[in-house]
């Protein structure tokens, strides 16, 4: 049975991130998913990281040491991992029960499938649901039958979202000049080639917490955004629809901080 599954590779990134790490851990570990390799980069925490991450060695690979950062982090991991399916899962997020199995069943069914996400919850530090309404507002983003959407607003969650390893080949990895839009660059690279499957219930949960990027740097990550789409051949009308729609998330969350 374990050999019919696709293997999935998961990479975490991780730096000083002692308050969550754990929760992250146990959501990768708790799928009980038989051909799983979980690999934790983390950047040399000084926090109690490592110290969670020795009581999990046995049901993961870990590696702690100075790194460049998320993007150079995620990249360490791609570039280890084996598996057919691929991904990585920051240290302040988790996995929903079940993910990994619907993740694999969706990939055994959709035989033209390359990359698939899913829909997500949004929590807050303690884990509590909050904002549905932008899960609710993406999830009819992702709805939309126009191709050049992705280009006006990144309506893809990351820790939902799974790709099949070989793509890498052609569109590359992470690119590490991005702090804040690497998914969203990956996105649109793989986006070119390959059409967007989506798995319409929730795989895992995003935490916007007081040190998140999320929260504290949203207004550099909607300008970082918007290189990204350009970079990627978004038109000058995507661009224009792109400003805009970041103008108006933007005065939205300075309403609901």
């Amino acid at each position: 049975m374990t050999n019919s599954l696709p293997k999935i590779s998961i990479i975490t990134p991780s730096y000083n991130q002692g308050k969550f790490i754990e929760q992250t851990i146990q959501s990768v570990l708790t799928q009980n998913y038989p051909n799983l390799e979980y690999i934790v980069m983390d950047g040399g925490s000084t926090d109690n990281t490592v110290d969670i991450l020795k009581k999990y060695e046995r049901k993961l690979k870990w590696f702690s040491e100075k790194d460049k950062g998320q993007s150079d982090a995620i990249n360490k991991g791609l570039r280890m991992a084996t598996g057919a399916i691929v991904t990585w899962l920051n240290s302040d997020d988790y996995y929903l029960p079940g993910t990994l199995q619907k993740v694999s069943n969706y990939y055994a069914e959709h035989a033209d499938a390359f990359w698939v996400t899913g829909d997500y919850e949004i929590v807050d530090e303690s884990g509590k649901q909050i904002h549905s309404f932008v899960r609710i507002y993406k999830k009819f983003l992702r709805s939309l039958p126009f191709r050049n959407t992705l280009y006006i607003a990144n309506y893809i969650n990351q820790p939902s979202t799974f790709w099949k390893r070989s793509l890498l080949k052609k569109t590359g990895f992470v690119n590490e000049n991005y702090h804040l839009c690497m998914d969203y660059d990956l996105w649109l690279r793989i986006y070119k080639n390959n059409p967007l499957h989506t798995i319409f219930s929730p795989l895992s949960a995003f935490r916007i917490h007081s040190d998140s990027k999320g929260k504290s740097q949203y207004v550099k990550q909607f300008n970082e955004e918007k290189e990204v789409a350009e970079k990627n051949g978004g038109s000058k009308v995507d661009l224009t629809l792109h400003a805009i729609h970041s103008y108006l998330v933007t005065k939205v969350y300075n309403a609901i901080k």
